[in-house]
This record gives C-alpha cells, sequence and structure tokens, in this order.
C-alpha cells in the first residue's frame, strides 16, 4: 500500500461499508481510473472487501478489514500526534534556523 490516494480511501471509508459513487465524490481529485486501481490494489493488499449487491443496477461496496481498521487507528494516532504538537515542531524549526540558517531571518 502506497499513495495518497491509499490514505484518502481507508479514513473515508473507516466508518462503514461505502460505494464507489460516494468514494470518487468525497476524495477531491482523484479519477474515477485512479479510484478503481486503488481500490484493487488494497483489496489485494487485503485491506478492503468489495461486495457486490445483486441488484439491477449493481451495487458494489467497499469495507475496510479488520486489518484496515487498526492501520486507520495508527493513522488517525499519527495524525493526532502531529496537530498536538504542530506548535512545538513550529518554535523548535524557528530556534534551529535562527542559530543554524540566521540567513533566512533577513527575508
Amino acid at each position: 500500500m502506497a499513495g495518497k490516494w491509499s490514505v484518502q480511501i481507508l479514513v473515508a471509508a473507516a466508518h462503514g461499508p461505502t460505494r464507489f459513487t460516494e468514494l470518487e465524490r468525497g476524495i477531491e481529485g482523484i479519477s474515477r481510473r485512479m479510484l478503481t486501481l486503488t481500490l484493487r490494489n488494497l483489496e489485494r493488499d487485503g485491506l478492503v472487501t468489495r461486495t457486490v449487491h445483486p441488484t439491477v443496477p449493481p451495487k458494489v461496496e467497499y469495507e475496510l478489514t479488520t486489518v484496515a481498521h487498526e492501520l486507520y487507528g495508527t493513522l488517525r494516532r499519527l495524525t493526532d500526534w502531529a496537530e498536538g504538537n504542530r506548535e512545538y515542531i513550529a518554535r523548535a524549526r524557528a530556534a534551529y534556523d535562527a542559530e543554524h540558517r540566521p540567513e533566512l531571518l533577513d527575508v
């Protein structure tokens, strides 16, 4: 699994079964082809299940597997950590730049 699209699909599908069109509408900038390819790869990796309901037209839903939910939890914790430490990191960068790269302060 790699790429920003995979992560965005995991986030979009984290709250239950999701239809292709819902994913397509909810993920800005993804093409229909890229969504299809990424979903296939996620299914191949065992992170997404694809269910085709026998209706006319067929209703297809994608759902995260248990392993993908675990991954989603890890991604949420990482995102929460980054958000919670954003100001600290900004201060650390400013202090570093002031000491090591003073030429940047003249901008």
